[in-house]
């Protein structure tokens, strides 16, 4: 069954917190692991009205936020002062543009090589660390180019 492991995972998770595994918190689990971008809350919510029109804004809020805390989905914020979130997957970086919100994901061995060994320089001990570049995606430079 698709999705199994994480379903299960949000079980565990939510019967040590006392709480259930509902109806809705599957179909909300399951439509933002289908959602290939960073996702909003509301974002989510429109995608989750189309298959269960029942479930409420709040269940969605709420659900998101338990999804976090079981290590199912990673909270973004970024300069556009919305909170996105996205799979929990392997390390990665992104670039953000601007013009259109656009957020690319990307991994560099030379970044992170760069890192670590100014972790070593200053004796530092980095735990976790977010890297952003924000500017403009190439459809959004190439209309300013051309204007």
């Amino acid at each position: 069954m698709k999705y199994e492991t994480e379903r299960e995972q949000l079980s565990n998770y939510l019967a040590g917190m006392g709480l259930k595994h509902t109806k809705q918190r599957d179909v909300i689990l399951t439509t933002f692991l289908d959602s290939a971008d960073h996702v909003s809350a509301e974002q989510l919510y429109q995608k989750v009205r189309k298959k269960a029109p029942s479930i409420g804004y709040t269940t969605v809020y709420r659900t998101l936020k338990l999804l976090v805390d079981a290590g199912l989905a990673q909270e973004r914020r970024f300069d556009d002062g919305l909170t996105r979130y996205e799979t929990e997957h392997a390390h990665h970086d992104h670039l953000v543009c601007l013009e259109c919100g656009k957020i690319i994901e990307f991994n560099s061995k030379l970044i992170e090589d760069t890192q670590a060994k100014i972790a070593i320089e200053y004796d530092f001990k980095v735990l976790h660390h977010r890297h952003e570049l924000y500017g403009h995606c190439s459809d959004c430079h190439k209309k300013d180019d051309s204007a």
